[in-house]
């Protein structure tokens, strides 16, 4: 009896160790899934997306960033980052900016990388961008003339909210590898 209680005791103190490292298993899986249901829709409104896929050294997919602000304003997101088809690391967005602005909003961003350099950069956290001086809404045929600048190019789709923006300020981003797959 007293070994059964025994065991039980440290069943549940080992499960409760572990959690947070099988909640990070479970989220890089969500995350993974919500970043491929993203990027669908991103062609689904713009089917000449292929062309730049096929073109890019990787990309990075964040379905959801959320933005909001009162003058002073930030957004963060957490995305997958993708290089010859495969998920290979987890990326961070992180936005700060002031001016004048008010509300709130959520989007999906897409950022391509069309040599293995810029997305080495990005890797290594050396990027950094402002989405509303370098991005496109996803819209037909926009892929057709999207140019790349210094080997970046940037897609944003909206998901809700309203915000009106006339900022300064700029995106950050981190990299993580994701765990090898066993």
């Amino acid at each position: 009896m007293k070994q059964n209680i025994r065991n039980s005791i440290l069943s549940v103190l080992l499960s409760l160790a572990l959690s947070p490292f099988l909640a990070r298993a479970d989220a890089d899986a969500d995350l993974k899934t919500e970043a491929e249901m993203a990027f669908q829709r991103f062609q689904d409104e713009d089917s000449s997306l292929t062309n730049l896929l096929a073109g890019s050294a990787g990309y990075v997919v964040f379905p959801t960033v959320g933005k909001g602000g009162l003058i002073f304003g930030g957004g963060h997101g957490n995305g997958i980052v993708y290089e010859q088809g495969e998920a290979s690391g987890k990326a961070t967005l992180t936005e700060i900016n002031i001016g004048t602005q008010v509300g709130g909003e959520a989007f999906s961003e897409v950022i391509f990388f069309k040599t293995s350099d810029a997305l080495r950069h990005f890797k290594e956290g050396h990027f950094e961008g402002s989405a509303t001086l370098n991005a496109m809404v996803g819209a037909e045929g926009a892929a057709l003339n999207a140019k790349y600048r210094e080997g970046v190019v940037v897609f944003t789709l909206p998901k809700s909210g309203l915000m009106l923006q006339a900022s300064i300020g700029g995106q950050r981003f981190s990299f993580k590898p994701l765990p090898a797959s066993p």
